[in-house]
């Protein structure tokens, strides 16, 4: 039987804080992209919102068209340039409407545009005393799975930030499309980050018994918005591959093929679901690439 990781995929997450600075974010990305590309990663995720602050009011000010802006070409340039998969953050998107997205575009190593993930799940949230956010106030949601091929190696999901709390994402990508690994860009803050960012990231993974990759800004209590850090890379196991502390960092992992089937096997929650119960999500599931 196929494995549903073909083959040994190196990745690297890069964690970095993004500045009011938009040539300067771009310029620090590159310089830590070439680095991981150079130290052997295959596959290299950056964070949301890495190319300008994450500020409801920053929206606007920085938002690009998708493929003409200036960050979509110099991601694919990148990719390119380096020859591997570069799944770019998030960036706010402004469509021909007018109506702005925190968009994740992800490049092959030909510098080909090959998927396009708007943010489905806005961050909306009220913690007295503690942190109020709303993305809805300037964003539309997306509507749409993202799930891509990435040959060889096989598919992955793609979702960002507060996605993660929605399991149905992860739950499509794994069960109806074959994915490998769920990819969540995404900047939680240090109010809800102590509280569950790895405790999601290791639930989506025990969840569907594949790999999941969260990548976070670092921390810059200087800024308006801080974000927790702890980028991290967690097994079909839930064990922990490889965790980021707060400042900047890359931090590297080996995916296995073999360990996803081994999980299954082992405890096999995939064979054993009740659809006669409860509905499969999957079954009606708007999913596509771009």
């Amino acid at each position: 039987m196929a494995k549903v990781l073909s083959q040994k995929l190196k990745v690297a997450l890069v964690q970095l804080a993004a500045t009011a600075d938009k040539a300067k974010n771009l310029s620090r990305v590159k310089e830590h992209v070439l680095k991981a590309a150079s130290n052997g990663a295959q596959l290299v995720v950056l964070p949301e919102c890495f190319n300008s602050p994450y500020s409801v009011a920053a929206f606007p000010q920085y938002a690009e068209s998708i493929p003409s802006g200036e960050t979509t070409t110099f991601l694919s340039s990148l990719a390119r340039e380096t020859a591997i998969y570069l799944i770019g953050g998030s960036i706010p998107e402004r469509d021909e409407q007018g109506k702005l997205f925190n968009t994740s575009l992800s490049f092959s190593p030909t510098g080909e545009l090959i998927a396009k993930h708007r943010k489905v799940h806005l961050f909306d949230i009220d913690i007295p005393g503690k942190i109020k956010f709303k993305e809805s106030e300037v964003l539309t949601g997306g509507n749409k799975v993202t799930v891509f091929n990435i040959p060889p190696f096989g598919k992955v999901g793609l979702a960002i930030c507060y996605d993660i709390r929605f399991p149905e994402l992860a739950m499509i990508a794994a069960r109806n499309e074959g994915a490998f690994a769920m990819i969540y860009p995404g900047a939680f803050n240090t109010t809800t980050g102590p509280l569950h960012w790895e405790l999601l990231a290791r639930a989506r993974a025990v969840d569907n018994q594949f790999y999941v990759l969260v990548c976070s800004p670092a921390r810059d209590l200087t800024s308006g918005y801080h974000a927790y850090g702890y980028s991290m890379v967690t097994d079909p196991n839930a064990h922990v591959l490889a965790k980021a502390g707060e400042d900047e960092e890359i931090i590297y992992a080996e995916l296995v093929p073999g360990v996803i089937e081994e999980a299954r096997a082992g405890i096999p929650v995939t064979a054993q679901r009740r659809f006669d119960v409860y509905t499969n999500v999957a079954d009606s599931a708007k999913t596509s690439a771009l």
